[in-house]
């Protein structure tokens, strides 16, 4: 069971640490409304990864390629959407960037349909977690379980700390604050075209 638990530590510090989409979108958060409001989000991956691993796991793999490129394509336009938000809010903002009512809410759904529609998760769980949960689950149910636990246990505490350390950075002053969060802005777009070009350059 050990060897579960620090595949699935080992797994899941890699997932945090690693640039992506969902992860920028965290950090945008954290230096719009602070690390109170933005913590909840940290969990959007039990909420939504339940059924993307439910899906990978008894049909993905059996469907055409097509529906992987075409959520890549989905997320994609998403991102842009939620990068959009972040350069509006940035031009009408004042000296501060002022939490609004009801971010915290709004951002853990944010997260939770940004992850729905990234197509990493779905390779992930296709790839490399599902086949492990598979092999340790023939083996005993208890082996599968240790491996999820102790990878979603681990990648959530990671998001957090990682949004602490970035709501802090943003402290520093309005206008570092509103240069990091131009710069997770600018990361969120760039995410957005390469999913949406690669998405339709499989279609085509």
């Amino acid at each position: 069971m050990i060897i579960y638990f620090l595949q699935g530590m080992t797994l899941a510090l890699s997932a945090t640490v690693m640039p992506g989409p969902f992860q920028v979108f965290l950090l945008s958060q954290a230096l719009r409304h602070g690390w109170k409001r933005t913590l909840p989000a940290a969990l959007a991956p039990l909420a939504s990864d339940g059924p993307i691993i439910a899906l990978v796991l008894l049909v993905l793999t059996r469907t055409p390629q097509g529906l992987l490129d075409s959520l890549r394509v989905a997320g994609g336009l998403f991102i842009l959407y939620l990068a959009r938000g972040i350069f509006l809010t940035l031009r009408r903002s004042g000296p501060t960037l002022a939490p609004s009512e009801g971010a915290g809410r709004q951002t853990f759904l944010s997260a939770m349909v940004m992850n729905f529609l990234n197509p990493n998760p779905y390779i992930f769980w296709g790839i490399v977690g599902g086949p492990i949960v598979l092999t340790g689950w023939r083996t005993s149910p208890a082996l599968g379980i240790a491996f999820i636990c102790s990878f979603y246990g681990t990648f959530i505490c990671g998001l957090a700390v990682l949004i602490i350390v970035f709501a802090s950075a943003g402290k520093l002053g309005p206008r570092i604050s509103k240069i990091l969060g131009g710069i997770a802005g600018l990361a969120l777009a760039v995410f957005g075209i390469y999913q949406i070009s690669t998405g339709l350059a499989a279609l085509i």
